[in-house]
């Protein structure tokens, strides 16, 4: 289903981060996510709210928009 919050992300079980480009345009990574998180984060019906509730202030993160700019 699509968001009015979040445009696209993408999870790197790797690295365990997740990569979030909010509808807005910013990007931010956040690190050290488990997978079942960014698992629900796809299979959930209203992604911003699960992000605001399970992601958001409960993992350390960065901006990263500027690497996708120009």
């Amino acid at each position: 289903m699509p968001s009015s919050v979040i445009r696209f992300f993408r999870y790197a079980p790797d690295r365990r981060e997740l990569t979030v480009t909010f509808v807005s345009g910013r990007v931010y990574v956040y690190a050290d996510v488990p997978p079942e998180v960014a698992a629900a984060l796809k299979n959930v019906r209203s992604k911003g709210t699960f992000f605001n509730r399970e992601i958001r202030d409960r993992y350390v993160y960065r901006d990263i928009t500027h690497e996708y700019a120009g």
